[in-house]
């Protein structure tokens, strides 16, 4: 079992930056695959980023690349997401997740945190 919870949100300026952490308890997060996904109102869940339990492995969204970074620190039990030159289209709330298999796909993922609010404005 993994618990996650998201800190880090909040509110930015456009092309602002904010750093999001997702600490993690449980056994197994060092062998976990981490994802970030977020929801705008209205809006499906959608996927972010990614990141294989090593770290050498991440994806992105097409919409975040070059722009958002995950790592992940398995000594600190502790994923983050770096977001630079935000645009208001990113705001949303951001969800953490783990799950077995790096992938971009919501079902592959096990266990969700409670989500942080970033709002960009413009």
């Amino acid at each position: 079992q993994v618990q996650l919870v998201e800190s880090g949100g909040g509110l930015v300026q456009a092309g602002g930056s904010l750093r999001l952490s997702c600490a993690a308890s449980g056994r197994t997060f060092s062998t976990s695959a981490m994802g970030w996904f977020r929801q705008a109102p209205g809006k499906e869940r959608e996927f972010v980023a990614a990141i294989s339990w090593r770290g050498g492995i991440t994806y992105y969204a097409d919409s975040v690349k070059g722009r958002f970074t995950i790592s992940r620190d398995n000594a600190k039990t502790t994923v983050y997401l770096q977001m630079s030159s935000l645009k208001p289209e990113d705001t949303a709330v951001y969800y953490c997740a783990a799950g077995r298999t790096t992938s971009t796909w919501r079902n592959e993922y096990d266990h969700w945190g409670q989500g942080t609010q970033v709002t960009v404005s413009s």
